[in-house]
C-alpha cells in the first residue's frame, strides 16, 4: 500500500532571487506619505514610483526594455542609479496617494490625490523627457482625498476611485464623466477589488465589515464582518470566486482567511501569521493560484498556493530580506521572463530609495517552453467596451499564450471626448411637442410596468419551488433518522443474539449530503515547513451549517 506524505505540486520549490544592484534602480525619493499604499506600480513597459516633491504631489515613471537577470542593455534603459533631476508627472496640488497602470493601454496610467482629483496620464513610449503637468483628463466629484484608483479586468476605460468621503465612484475615462456613485460605507474604504469578470466588487471598509457589491447600482448583495481586529484589512477576488482577506485579530496578530461568497460570515480557514503591526497585501497570480503576502515594513515576502484540497491554503515558503519594505509593486504574466521559468516579479522599495527587482523562479532543467506553468493568461485587449458594461454586459478576460513571447498590440493615443450640454434642452416643452412626449412616456411607463410584473411573477414560482424543495429535504432528513435509529436498534438485538454482551454505540453517522466546517486556528510558522491545525468535523457542526454546500468550500 502506497502512503502520500508530502503534497504534490509544481510550485514547491518556488525560490526569489534579487538581480544585482547595477540592475535595479536607486536613488529614489519615495513618499513617506502614511497612507497604506503601494507606491508602485507596474507594467511591461514602464515602473511608476510615488516620490516626494516639494509644492505638490509627483510620481516618476521609468521605461523598462530587457530588465532581467540575464540581459541588461543600458542604451534602452534607465536601470542603476536614477538622477536627481529626473523628469517627474506632477500635476498635483497634493501628495499623491495611489496610482494604477491601465490593463488594455501601458502608456495610460491614473492616479489618486490629497487634492481630490483623479487625473489620467499618456506617457510617451521611450519615457519623459521633461516634467508632464498637463493630464488628459481631470476626474473631479469627491470632496475629500482620493486613496484609491482601481482599472476594470475586463472593460475598456471604466475605472475606480475610492477616497475619504466614504464614496466609490464609477468613471468612464473616454468621456471624463461618471457613471455611478456607490454610498453604502459608513467609515473609510481600505480596499476595492473587482472579480474575475468584473460583474461583482469586493470593498473592506474600516467599520470591520466586507461587503460584495453590484458596480453597477451600487446595490449590497452580501455584508460580513471580516477580521475583529480595528487596524486596516484587505480582501481580493480569486479567479475560483473565492475571497481571500488580510487583517488582525483582537489581540493585533496578523490574519489570513478564505471565505466563500453566500458565506462570508464562516471562513472556510483562518490562520495568525504573527504579531506584526504592518498591513499585509495580498498580491494574486490568477495563472498559478499563487497568493504573496507583503506586508508594509516587513523584510519578508511569505505566498501560499490555493488549492481544493485541505487545508485549502498551503504555505509554499518565505524569502528573507535584510532590510523592510516601504512599498511593493508586481509585474503581471505578459512582462516576466518565460525563458527562465520566471512565474512573477516583484519591485520592492526600501526607505533608502532602492528599489529592488525580485524574480520569483519555479527550477526546471529543460529550456523549453513549460506550459504548464504558463497557461493562457490576460492580454491586453478589452473583452467590452465601456458602453457595453454599463448597459449590463460581463465577459471574462481575453487571453493569451505565452509561447511565443508577449506582442504588445498597437494602441492609439487616449482620447476623451467631452459631452456638451445645452442648456436649452432643460427647457420644458410646450404645445404639441409636450403632448407627444406625454404620450410616449406614458407608453414607456406601462411597457415597464408589464415587465416588472412578468419578474414578480417569475420571482414567485422560484419561491414556491424553493419551499417546496425544503420541505423534501426536511421529509428526507426524517426519514435518514429513522433509518438511522432502526439500525441502531438492530446492531443491539444482534449483539444480545451473539451472546456478545452490549456493544458499544457507535459514532453518530453524519450524512453525505451535509456541509462541513472547517477550523484552522494553529499560527503559521514564518520559516521552514509549516504545521497546519488539525480539522475539526463533529455532527453538531454539519447540522448547525447545512445551508453550506460543499462544493463551494
Amino acid at each position: 500500500m502506497s502512503f502520500r506524505l508530502v503534497r504534490q505540486s509544481k510550485f514547491r520549490h518556488v525560490y526569489g532571487t534579487c538581480l544585482k544592484r547595477e540592475q535595479c534602480f536607486d536613488n529614489i525619493r519615495v513618499s513617506k506619505s502614511s497612507w497604506d499604499s503601494t507606491f508602485c506600480a507596474v507594467n511591461p513597459k514602464f515602473c511608476a514610483i510615488i516620490v516626494e516633491s516639494g509644492g505638490g504631489g509627483a510620481f516618476i515613471v521609468l521605461p523598462l526594455t530587457k530588465v532581467n537577470k540575464t540581459y541588461l542593455s543600458k542604451k534602452a534603459s534607465t536601470a542603476g542609479r536614477i538622477p536627481p533631476d529626473h523628469p517627474l508627472v506632477g500635476g498635483h496640488k497634493g501628495p499623491v496617494l495611489d496610482i494604477a497602470w491601465d490593463p488594455f493601454n501601458d502608456n495610460v496610467i491614473a492616479s489618486g490625490s490629497e487634492d481630490c482629483v483623479v487625473k489620467i496620464w499618456q506617457i510617451p513610449d521611450f519615457g519623459l523627457v521633461t516634467t508632464m503637468t498637463e493630464p488628459v483628463v481631470d476626474l473631479m466629484y469627491h470632496q475629500r482625498r482620493v486613496g484609491m484608483v482601481v482599472w476594470h479586468p475586463t472593460a475598456n476605460n471604466i475605472l475606480l476611485s475610492a477616497g475619504s468621503d466614504n464614496i466609490v465612484v464609477i468613471w468612464n475615462v473616454g468621456c471624463g464623466d461618471p457613471l455611478t456613485t456607490i454610498d453604502v460605507h459608513p467609515d473609510i474604504i481600505y480596499s476595492c477589488c473587482f472579480n474575475w469578470d468584473g460583474s461583482l466588487l469586493l470593498t473592506t471598509c474600516k467599520d470591520k465589515k466586507i461587503r460584495i457589491i453590484n458596480p453597477r447600482d451600487g446595490e449590497v448583495f452580501e455584508e460580513a464582518t471580516s477580521h475583529e481586529g480595528s487596524k486596516a484589512t484587505r480582501a481580493i477576488f480569486l479567479r475560483n470566486g473565492l475571497v481571500f482577506t488580510t487583517g488582525f485579530s483582537k489581540r493585533s496578530e496578523r490574519q489570513y482567511s478564505l471565505r466563500a461568497p453566500g458565506h462570508l460570515d464562516d471562513p472556510i480557514t483562518m490562520v495568525e501569521l504573527d504579531s506584526s503591526n504592518g498591513v499585509m497585501f495580498p498580491m494574486y497570480d490568477a495563472d498559478t493560484n499563487l497568493v504573496y503576502l507583503c506586508g508594509k515594513g516587513d523584510s519578508v515576502i511569505r505566498y501560499f498556493e490555493i488549492t481544493p484540497e485541505v487545508p485549502f491554503v498551503h504555505y509554499i515558503n518565505t524569502f528573507q530580506l535584510p532590510d523592510p519594505q516601504r512599498g511593493i509593486g508586481m509585474m503581471p504574466k505578459r512582462g516576466v521572463d518565460v525563458t527562465t521559468c520566471e512565474i512573477t516579479r516583484f519591485y520592492r522599495l526600501n526607505n533608502s530609495g532602492f528599489c529592488q527587482i525580485i524574480t520569483m523562479t519555479v527550477p526546471r532543467k529543460s529550456e523549453l517552453f513549460q506550459e504548464d506553468l504558463y497557461p493562457d493568461t490576460p492580454s491586453d485587449i478589452p473583452a467590452v467596451s465601456a458602453e457595453e458594461w454599463w448597459e449590463g454586459q460581463s465577459k471574462e478576460p481575453i487571453l493569451m499564450s505565452l509561447k511565443d513571447g508577449y506582442q504588445a498590440t498597437q494602441k492609439t493615443e487616449l482620447k476623451v471626448t467631452k459631452k456638451k450640454t445645452n442648456i436649452l434642452d432643460k427647457m420644458p416643452p410646450t404645445g404639441k411637442v409636450k403632448s407627444e412626449e406625454d404620450g410616449k412616456a406614458t407608453a414607456i411607463s406601462s411597457e415597464a410596468l408589464e415587465k416588472v410584473n412578468e419578474v414578480l411573477k417569475v420571482n414567485e414560482d422560484l419561491r414556491k419551488r424553493i419551499d417546496e424543495l425544503q420541505s423534501e429535504m426536511k421529509k428526507f432528513k426524517a426519514v435518514f433518522l429513522k433509518q438511522e435509529n432502526r439500525i441502531r436498534v438492530l446492531e443491539n438485538k444482534l449483539g444480545e443474539l451473539t451472546g456478545t454482551g452490549t456493544q458499544p454505540q457507535p459514532q453518530e453517522m453524519v450524512p453525505v449530503t451535509s456541509c462541513y466546517k472547517i477550523h484552522s486556528v494553529r499560527k503559521q510558522p514564518v520559516q521552514g515547513h509549516v504545521v497546519h491545525a488539525p480539522s475539526t468535523l463533529s455532527a453538531n457542526t454539519v447540522n448547525n451549517n447545512c445551508d453550506m454546500a460543499p462544493d463551494e468550500v
